[in-house]
């Protein structure tokens, strides 16, 4: 099956994504590409509409994301956001001036909602603003649909055209009824019907898995994280007894998880084979303190593991791993800068000796796993795990890794997830870890003094780690944390807690 598809042009907006995740939300696919994409490929994708991003360039300027004009001529509807409308403007005769109350934030605009794009939107409602340019004039055949009282061209529309522009950004929360005008924009412009389902989608999965593979025989990287473990019970229910799963115990795991991980996946009848390499691993990695190139290296000494297994085994023909939307948008594409290299993507080595690898969640965001995952059968603790990094916890260790500095990271991470639990936090935190920081600190304990580890808690709360925000752990709770972790935890005499939200941090430390 033949999904339809909206297709978002990314012009460097810094919400390009959440755009995306904002259409699939609306059950229809959505797929970024840069803005420089040759029409002829757009065009073959066969779009039901596209979305044009924000982006922080000006338009008038040479070397602006630009697209071709054509696009706009093809009956193809389109909506323009921000800098998408000022381009939009700009391309078909409008005018593009810098305001002179620039508006950043929440502002109050006035919509016309009889237009398609408004309906059932009220007519004074809330938007969120950004931006330092504006439509000043829109094209001739154009009307103003919305309105602000410093932007007087809030919003505008050529319905015989099926052109839109907003100069609001309707993909963020703080734009209350921004889902509604998305939804129009989908249903009422550009005629979607919903076909992105995940019990659909599960099944075309399944089968186009059965296709590739045929009687071939597939390695799967288990590591019983969500992504590999959906990916895992695909191909498993596409192929059953030709998949063969490799679990690798690197010796960076979290407390008692490669037991967890058998305990867990034996009984689903997978052929599973479990790895002991962790003085391999740590070898490896003994001096490296840049975090880029422990990626690497983690990334190919996987690779070399499945490569040594799939030979005892008779040389494997695919090898199948759970590499998901984001692990692709942060490893860096052409337009987009690479914020983290990811073993199984920005980490592989230029060789790999398997026919091809298979990623079945490629297209996919995290959430969108954990739904794929429950709609496949798979029970609620598995997908609802909270996700942890395939380089564990050599990224959590900040600058070179020991064995000593390990155990201090698995057990005050088991402590901090075992105080989250008892809490009942474990269902309103999306990830939460400690950070070996390699700072050292005077500290006082028993009337000695002590010059040992700063520890770092990180607690955040995410729908598909994209953006994130630091959760608001109540104090007695952290301090419950904070007393155990410096009593039970050999080498540790404080701890800190990371309130820094993503943007502009990460997720993890490295």
């Amino acid at each position: 099956m033949t999904h339809q598809t909206v297709v978002v042009l990314d012009m460097g907006a810094q919400y390009r994504q959440l755009i995306a995740r904002r259409v699939r939300e609306a059950n229809v696919r959505s797929e970024v590409l840069p803005w420089d994409t040759p029409t002829e490929e757009i065009l073959a994708l066969n779009p039901k509409g596209i979305i044009l991003t924000g982006g922080p360039s000006v338009v008038s300027e040479a070397d602006a994301p630009r697209i071709d004009k054509a696009l706009l001529e093809r009956g193809i509807p389109v909506l323009g956001i921000c800098y998408g409308a000022q381009l939009m403007a700009h391309l078909l005769g409008g005018e593009i001036d810098k305001a002179e109350d620039r508006e950043y934030g929440k502002k109050e605009i006035r919509v016309q909602n009889d237009s398609p794009l408004f309906e059932g939107v009220s007519s004074d409602t809330t938007c969120w603003m950004s931006h330092t340019y504006y439509v000043s004039a829109p094209p001739a055949d154009f009307n103003i649909i919305a309105s602000t009282d410093t932007c007087p061209v809030g919003a505008m529309a050529n319905d015989a055209k099926k052109l839109y522009g907003v100069q609001f950004h309707p993909e963020v929360v703080h734009t209350p009824e921004g889902r509604k005008m998305l939804y129009n924009f989908l249903y009422n412009i550009c005629g979607c019907t919903g076909d992105w389902v995940m019990s659909d989608l599960a099944g075309r999965l399944i089968a186009e898995l059965k296709e590739k593979i045929g009687s071939k025989r597939v390695l799967c990287g288990l590591s019983g994280g969500v992504d590999s473990s959906v990916a895992a019970t695909l191909v498993h229910q596409a192929v059953g007894d030709q998949l063969t799963c490799i679990f690798v115990d690197h010796g960076l795991l979290r407390k008692d998880e490669g037991d967890q991980v058998e305990t867990t996946f034996r009984p689903l009848g997978m052929n599973l084979i479990r790895v002991n390499v962790e003085d391999r691993f740590l070898g490896k990695l003994a001096g490296v303190t840049d975090p880029e190139a422990k990626r690497k290296i983690i990334g190919e000494e996987f690779i070399r593991v499945f490569e040594e297994e799939s030979k005892k085994l008779g040389r494997m023909d695919f090898l199948v791993q759970g590499t998901i939307y984001a692990d692709i948008i942060e490893s860096g594409t052409k337009n987009a800068a690479k914020i983290k290299s990811h073993h199984n993507v920005g980490g592989l080595p230029d060789h790999v000796d398997f026919d091809e690898i298979i990623e079945p969640l490629k297209e996919l965001f995290k959430d969108e796993v954990r739904d794929l995952g429950r709609a496949i059968g798979l029970a609620d603790h598995l997908v609802d795990r909270q996700p942890f990094p395939g380089p564990g916890l050599a990224i959590r260790v900040i600058g070179d890794i020991t064995k000593e500095k390990l155990e201090v990271v698995r057990n005050s991470d088991f402590i901090f997830r075992d105080e989250i639990a008892k809490a009942g936090w474990d269902s309103k935190i999306w990830q939460y870890f400690t950070v070996h920081t390699g700072a050292r600190s005077v500290g006082v304990m028993g009337d000695e003094r002590t010059y040992d580890t700063t520890l770092a808690l990180r607690a955040v709360t995410s729908v598909d780690g994209m953006t994130a925000d630091w959760a608001r752990i109540p104090y007695d709770l952290l301090e419950k944390i904070s007393t155990r972790i410096v009593n039970e935890v050999q080498g540790v005499n404080r701890v800190v807690y990371d309130i820094t939200s993503k943007p502009p941090g990460t997720i993890e430390w490295e």
